[in-house]
């Protein structure tokens, strides 16, 4: 056996040791990369990121790797780089997965390894996002168009609340200040159109209302997405005293269980089908409609409950198609009222049926009971 095969199989025995089985920064399965700068094995896409920071990258399996190097991989590994760059990490600070945007993965390393946020060490001036304040300029999307405008926007932990103003003099007061009790905030950038794209959602009255904005910089965009994770998660701690971190973290912030087009029919099932834009936010049980992906806010709501209490859904064909152009159809039940939809393709329509029914499938919770009788039908 040649040195490059043995240091091969060594690296390999090394990544079947279950702490070495994961990418060290997105938990990816079976990373093929290596970082021999930082001793820890990585996917593809984190591998590219790590390149991209000068941090000295090979593959496990196509790369020559010298005695030494292989030592050191040895010596580190995933468990011993994270007990030193993950050592401190707040608890509402967002890690990223596999399948999240790349801002966020990027910025991740970046804290981790390059500004070494996580180490423990006192920081001075303080993280940004640990000090309960921060304010500054974002681009935000109209409501009435789709112009980005600067707009400075004030984050108050204490306050509990996000703030923003019209126009960059602030003596004409905000434009809105919206109560983090309700706020979620999730990474849109395909949706938006930029790799920085934040939506931010809110309880406004009786409608959801949609903000869309943006950063030119990813550390300042991640920046703030971390800063009002850490506003919610202490307003959580507030309303639930006695809630665990295991109770309260997945409530922080969340990503819509899926979002798309579909056509949606009105209530005698005899009107015209129409293309609207849908969210399954699974956490509210709320399937919301709007008129296009980027609307401030929605035409209308429909409550997922569960199949005990009337709820339910299925395929279907629809008896009068009049004006719909797509075939596959989802028919969504409630106490109230049959809903109809239709799907483009077969495989969206698996996909509308499959995450529905994960909600239906859900024990409803106390507030989903309050959430339910404040839901309005159109």
């Amino acid at each position: 056996m040649s040195n490059h095969e043995r240091n091969k199989k060594l690296l390999l025995e090394l990544l079947r040791r279950p702490v070495n089985c994961q990418c060290a920064d997105c938990g990816a399965p079976d990373p093929e990369w290596a970082s021999y700068k930082l001793g820890v094995f990585v996917c593809l896409n984190c591998s590219g990121i790590h390149r991209s920071l000068s941090s000295r990258v090979k593959s496990i399996k196509l790369d020559f790797w010298e005695d030494e190097l292989v030592e050191f991989m040895k010596s580190n590994g995933n468990v011993s780089a994270q007990s030193l760059y993950e050592k401190a990490v707040p608890v509402y600070y967002y890690r990223p997965r596999e399948n999240d945007c790349g801002v966020l993965r990027e910025q991740w390393i970046r804290a981790k390894y390059e500004r070494m946020e996580f180490t423990g060490e006192i920081k001075y001036p303080p993280l940004s996002y640990t000090t309960g304040f921060y304010e500054g300029m974002l681009w935000k999307k109209g409501k009435e168009n789709t112009q980005f405008l600067k707009r400075k926007f004030v984050l108050s932990e204490r306050e509990f609340t996000l703030t923003y103003y019209n126009k960059e003099n602030e003596s004409k007061g905000p434009k809105a200040v919206i109560s983090i009790k309700d706020l979620n905030a999730t990474f849109q950038p395909e949706k938006i159109g930029h790799p920085h794209g934040l939506q931010i959602t809110y309880q406004d009255n009786d409608h959801t209302r949609n903000l869309y904005v943006y950063h030119e910089s990813p550390e300042e965009i991640v920046t703030w997405f971390n800063a009002i994770r850490a506003a919610r998660y202490a307003y959580l701690k507030t309303a639930y005293p006695t809630g665990s971190n295991e109770e309260l973290i997945p409530k922080i912030t969340r990503t819509y269980l899926k979002e798309g087009y579909m056509e949606k029919t009105g209530p005698l099932q005899k009107e015209s089908f129409k293309k609207r834009w849908f969210i399954l936010d699974s956490q509210n049980r709320k399937l919301l409609y709007f008129k296009g992906q980027l609307d401030a806010e929605e035409l209308g709501v429909i409550f997922i409950g569960t199949e005990s209490k009337g709820y339910s859904v299925k395929e279907c064909v629809p008896k009068h198609a009049r004006g719909n152009k797509w075939k596959c159809g989802v028919t969504v039940e409630t106490p109230h009222r049959q809903f109809v939809f239709m799907c483009e393709q077969e495989r969206e329509q698996r996909e509308w049926l499959d995450a529905i029914r994960q909600v239906l499938s859900r024990p409803m919770a106390p507030q989903d009971y309050s959430i339910e009788a404040n839901v309005k039908y159109k």
